[in-house]
């Protein structure tokens, strides 16, 4: 079954910033894209393609419109939905304030569905169609993901919390209980259809060495699996994790010793790294999601991405749900410039736009899976509309180049832009 979609199209086959600007995307500003069984087949000049299609297939015509591949948010909790925009707090009180009260709840099978129902119908709105994803502690805040993700026919990754000190007695688990559940998680969710499962210490200070131990033996047992945890995200939690863990050289070292790097860990932050940090992410293949909205909003600090672009760190963006205060990867883009602008440094909108979609499947290893239009990749993709706003539309006006066009959906841009989202094909 063939589907047809005709417009500008824009995707990225390589970092920007390691190749030559020109090498690392391909923009067709009439062009065609041909899905079969809801996998990319063909993209190319209109002028050229659509000679070669039946006449009887239908062509849908997306017009003052941008067609891109499904943004990646690479950090994102989705129990925390109800509670985004707390006032008032930096990390640790804003956790024990806000955050585990609300993610009490999740124990319950049908709260867990209900708020997953909202928080994927944001994510498509916004023009998210992959995610890697924070449950609760209790096991069923990830069964009740899993079964709402899996019919949406979504790509997603979720993992249950692991907890057993620091913690709200209410929101703890064991070493052993942790893993178990864990266990019985990926044995029944991970690899079917288009879900996969993360195992999901929350951070080093509410883990006990037991239960990072535990994590590691899961990811040795589950090569295939993921790792998604924080790091050095605020100086006092940094300056916590050296008074619990003495024996370890610095935050990113308590994880390693557990065995939990690889080129399927994602953590979440790293906005306070040492250059050896960055040296160990990056010849693990290990990754990091850049959330410039939590940070900010959390006041947390503003992430060095050309630190870890000098160390090879594989990097995508996150939304941070709900310590960042926005679905929109447009939106979360917007902040991203606003970090580096601050650090004295520039962040292109090609290379956001890379980070927003091949750059998300690269940290999460699904590079060819998701993230561009090369063939067998899946379709998941997105139009921008130019004219969603007044303002958007008179600022159009006035572009010379693609860059321009591209900066101003990136500042300008939020949910409103996303004209239409489809998964493997089909608009949804």
């Amino acid at each position: 079954m063939l589907k047809v979609y005709r417009g500008e199209l824009l995707h990225f086959l390589a970092d920007p910033a390691k190749v030559a600007l020109s090498d690392s995307y391909q923009y067709f500003e009439d062009g065609v894209m041909i899905i079969k069984d809801g996998l990319i087949e063909r993209i190319g000049e209109a002028s050229e393609l659509l000679t070669t299609l039946d006449k009887s297939i239908d062509v849908t015509h997306y017009e003052n419109g941008l067609i891109m591949p499904g943004f990646i948010d690479t950090h994102v909790h989705y129990p925390q939905t109800e509670m985004i925009a707390s006032y008032g707090e930096q990390l640790l009180e804003w956790l024990e304030n806000y955050t585990f009260p609300f993610e009490r709840q999740f124990s319950d099978l049908e709260h867990g569905k209900n708020v997953a129902e909202f928080f994927l119908n944001q994510l498509l709105d916004a023009g998210t169609t992959t995610a890697l994803v924070f449950g609760t502690v209790h096991k069923e805040s990830v069964e009740a993901f899993f079964t709402i993700a899996q019919q949406k026919k979504l790509r997603m990754i979720c993992g249950k919390v692991l907890m057993d000190q620091n913690c709200p007695d209410y929101l703890s688990d064991t070493a052993q209980s942790g893993y178990d559940d864990s266990k019985a998680l990926i044995d029944k969710w991970h690899n079917t259809d288009r879900l996969q499962y993360a195992i999901t210490p929350r951070f080093a200070p509410t883990c006990s060495t037991e239960q990072l131990n535990k994590a590691g033996q899961l990811l040795a047992e589950y090569p295939s699996v993921y790792l998604h945890t924080h790091l050095s995200e605020n100086q006092a939690e940094i300056a916590w994790v050296k008074s619990l863990f003495p024996d370890s050289d610095g935050y990113l070292d308590v994880y390693d010793k557990s065995k939990l790097l690889g080129r399927r860990s994602i953590f979440a932050h790293g906005v306070h790294l040492h250059d050896d940090e960055c040296q160990r992410l990056g010849e693990t293949d290990s990754a990091i999601a850049f959330c410039p909205s939590s940070n900010l909003f959390l006041g947390s600090g503003l992430f060095n991405l050309q630190q870890a672009q000098k160390f090879d760190v594989n990097v995508g963006l996150g939304s941070d749900i709900g310590a960042g205060t926005t679905f929109s990867m447009l939106s979360t883009i917007n902040e991203g410039y606003k970090t580096q602008q601050l650090r004295q440094e520039k962040l292109s909108p090609f290379q956001s736009l890379y980070l927003a979609t091949l750059g998300g499947a690269v940290a999460l290893d699904l590079e060819g899976t998701i993230g561009n239009f090369t063939q067998g990749a899946e379709a998941d993709f997105i139009v921008l509309d130019y004219h969603a706003t007044p303002l958007m539309a008179r600022r159009m006006q006035h572009c010379k180049t693609l860059s321009e066009k591209l900066f101003i959906l990136s500042m300008l841009g939020d949910e409103r832009h996303v004209k239409a989202t489809h998964i493997m094909g089909e608009k949804v």
